[in-house]
């Protein structure tokens, strides 16, 4: 920007600037009875309103669930909490939106009313309040003054303040690089892996077990494989027999095959040198623990201090102002960006070093934190690849050679960590494709080719018979329990026609007296403790799956309020910012399976006890706890989506979109309020938070400006009044 523009932007009066000439020729039109109506807003408040409405309404009928009711028996007392989390909820959204346009927050109104409220409550508190009650705190507050003039309280302030003032650039100069923030990230959590070693569930021992037997195949080892006295670890999922091919093999794809194979060779290697898995699980933790320092102080630096920016650049890509004009200000340079400040570095850190979420996430062997860190990985490339887009015709900065590796290897972490992977990269894929159609060669290289290359491969593996199938019955969780609570609740209410349908498929007696609203995995038979078997994946073809569907529609059309109440009994914790986890990250720490370990059990096992109670005690907190449940970020994210609709940041929500699937992944997963489902939405919380702030500070100081002394001015001429 020149100096003769700044001149002219300094010079210029509030009254003629862009926002208010805008506003005032509409308000001209409209003067002259020009009215158009703007479907587009409508639109978008209508989509953003619905999400809204979700939310409130998945939190009015959490009481429902808890108990055991239905949403048949709605009462006022629920037409009270929906109404109430509305008015919450649309006033974030509004807040929100206010401060994406560059507005205040709190309207100038409302914050007046809302000081004459609190004077009036200051006064009442001065002269209402009898004076024996006010008696303390008046001691308290002489006390207080005789301290502060002490010698000891003027060392400690003259400490504070040297503190205070050299504080900012210790942490700008310790965040400044990877580097840096690779070692605090790595200091802060290294008491995780040296005083909790590993954490798991049943996952990684069916993963090991897989391992185990098809390397006895390997070696030659003659094993059982079908029968009904034989249980192989096929069985435990369990995976229809139809599906397993003629000659033997044991490895699945039902937690991924790459990472079954790779946590069973380390497993493998563990008991031929120590004589137990334990040293494999240790070993696995610490490399997943080293991933997630990486991955996460590699996005850090990509948003906080953005690595890309070269002084000098065009105002399109989002470049610093120059740093050789002294005085410069923010307003004069409406188009750039900045790294991050203090504050926005602290709070991201400090989010990453003491929520138990990703604390615990770092160490815990469930397949979802790994996925969870290359999404953190991936987004941070992602944001680089949005913010170097070259707008306006403007072109865009290719990626650097390493960048974009490392765009190849985090979606290839991701395929191997979650099947669900390969849907949500291809749907970027398309998407991305038409946001960012000049580097269409970039993600069709760094996204979509690692899917095609993983996933075909799997897809041959399959076909020439060397590894199972995942059942597709793992996919139909919904509609699982949806059948399943009829069996339980109105069994007589099933369609003779649909219970001859489903009698191949499912002993629906048994499916009736699994059913859990929690949890589809008892209607799947899944674990191999003693269970009910309902799912009769041993005698089961796909011909009779494929009568699957028109039985369960005949069900739901029966019976349309039990199935709803299936339906959000299986999702609405995820959207329930009050409802606790089915199953917190914290479980993993203390799990039946760590405590049935060799050695790991005995390493500080009261230590592990505390620090897993201390994250329930504090996740039970009204409020205060609800930052540790991951359901809190899923709902801010929603309504930082729904804000980015309604300001039309198109291009934003597009690299976004993974979010949402996300999402829809949660809705349709077998358990409700599953912590672990969670995670990448989670760690990307803050990212997706400073993102919509610099966003909304980018060409909007004007008009905050604007709108700051006109309030600055009504309250002064209210003071002038008196009626402040």
């Amino acid at each position: 920007m020149t100096e003769a523009t700044r001149t002219t932007r300094a010079t210029t009066p509030l009254s003629v600037q862009p926002d208010q000439t805008a506003g005032h020729a509409k308000a001209t039109e409209r003067g002259h009875g020009i009215h158009r109506v703007p479907v587009g807003a409508i639109a978008r408040w209508t989509l953003a309103v619905l999400a809204v409405l979700w939310l409130s309404f998945c939190t009015a009928i959490g009481p429902f669930y808890w108990f055991g009711g239905s949403i048949a028996d709605w009462t006022m007392a629920n037409t009270l909490y929906f109404l109430l989390a509305l008015i919450i909820y649309m006033a974030l959204l509004i807040a929100l939106v206010r401060f994406g346009g560059g507005r205040i927050i709190i309207p100038p109104s409302l914050r007046s009313a809302c000081r004459r409220a609190a004077r009036a409550v200051q006064t009442f508190c001065r002269t209402g309040w009898p004076r024996h009650i006010l008696k303390p705190l008046y001691a308290l507050a002489r006390g207080w003054r005789r301290f502060a003039t002490t010698r000891f309280a003027r060392a400690m302030g003259r400490c504070w303040r040297a503190i205070r003032s050299r504080m900012p650039r210790i942490v700008m100069r310790c965040t400044s690089s990877w580097i840096g923030l690779a070692l605090i990230m790595f200091i802060g959590w290294l008491w995780v892996p040296v005083t909790l070693l590993s954490a798991f569930g049943a996952d990684i021992r069916s993963q090991i077990r897989e391992f185990s037997w098809a390397w006895n195949q390997w070696t030659g080892l003659q094993q059982p494989y079908t029968g009904f006295f034989a249980f192989v670890p096929m069985d435990i999922y369990p995976t229809a027999h139809y599906l397993w091919p003629q000659n033997p093999t044991y490895l699945t794809d039902q937690h991924n095959l790459v990472l079954t194979v790779f946590y069973g060779a380390v497993a493998a290697a563990s008991r031929y040198f120590t004589g137990s898995n334990d040293a494999g699980y240790v070993v696995l933790s610490s490399l997943q623990f080293l991933f997630a320092v990486f991955c996460c102080s590699a996005t850090m630096h990509r948003f906080l201090n953005l690595p890309w920016l070269k002084q000098g650049a065009d105002d399109d890509a989002g470049m610093l102002p120059p740093a050789s004009e002294p005085g410069t200000k923010p307003e004069d340079y409406p188009n750039t960006i900045t790294p991050a400040g203090v504050w926005q570095r602290t709070i991201v850190i400090l989010f990453f070093l003491l929520c138990p979420i990703p604390v615990f996430a770092t160490i815990s062997l469930t397949k979802s934190p790994l996925f969870a860190f290359a999404f953190v990985w991936w987004f941070g490339i992602a944001y680089q690849l949005h913010m170097t887009r070259g707008r306006h015709g403007g072109k865009p900065q290719r990626l650097p050679a390493r960048t974009f590796t490392a765009f190849i290897v985090s979606a290839c972490v991701m395929l191997i960590s979650a099947k669900y992977a390969w849907y949500i990269l291809l749907a970027q894929t398309i998407i991305m494709l038409i946001a960012d159609r000049q580097r269409w060669k970039t993600y069709l290289a760094a996204m979509l080719l690692p899917a095609i290359i993983l996933h075909g491969g799997l897809v041959m593996l399959v076909s020439s018979g060397k590894v199972i199938n995942g059942d597709p019955i793992e996919s139909r969780g919904i509609q699982l329990q949806q059948i399943a609570r009829v069996a339980q609740l109105n069994p007589e209410g099933i369609p003779k026609d649909a219970a001859d349908k489903l009698a191949p498929i499912f002993n629906l007696e048994q499916m009736g007296e699994a059913y859990f609203q929690q949890d589809a995995d008892p209607v799947k038979s899944s674990g191999i403790q003693s269970k009910k078997v309902s799912y009769r994946w041993r005698s089961v073809t796909k011909e009779d799956m494929a009568n699957f569907n028109s039985a369960w529609w005949q069900i739901v059309k029966a019976n349309p309020v039990i199935a709803a109440d299936a339906f959000f009994a299986e999702c609405f914790g995820y959207f329930d910012i009050t409802d606790l986890p089915y199953v917190s990250m914290d479980y993993y720490v203390t799990s039946d399976y760590v405590n049935n370990t060799v050695w790991i059990k005995d390493w500080q096992p009261q230590w592990r006890a505390h620090i897993a109670s201390f994250a329930r005690d504090w996740g039970k907190i009204p409020v205060l706890g609800w930052v540790t449940h991951g359901n809190f970020y899923v709902i801010m994210t929603l309504l930082f989506g729904a804000a980015e609709v309604i300001r039309r940041r198109w291009r934003t929500l597009a690299w976004h979109m993974p979010l949402l699937l996300l999402m829809g992944v949660m809705v349709t997963s077998p358990a409700n309020n599953f912590e672990r489902h969670m995670l990448p939405v989670t760690f990307v919380f803050c990212f997706v938070v400073l993102t919509y702030w610099r966003e909304s500070a980018r060409g909007s100081n004007g008009h905050a400006a604007a709108e700051c002394r006109a309030y600055a001015g009504g309250r002064d001429r209210d003071r002038a009044s008196g009626q402040d």
